[in-house]
């Protein structure tokens, strides 16, 4: 399953240069998982200084 970014998200994006398959992108007011390209490797949780993205 994929992750996914809560309203905690403070739009740094840190997350999405760590995604090695680029499935994650600015969205409206917090950035965005796209959940068919995500591989769920973690990558992007273990980079968000805020700990907003979790397993979905």
């Amino acid at each position: 399953m994929a992750h996914v970014i809560s309203n905690e998200c403070i739009s740094c994006g840190t997350c999405e240069g760590e995604c090695p398959v680029g499935a994650i992108s600015q969205g409206d007011g917090k950035y965005e998982i796209n959940a068919d390209t995500c591989i769920d490797c973690g990558a992007c949780a273990g980079a968000c200084p805020v700990g907003a993205i979790s397993e979905g």
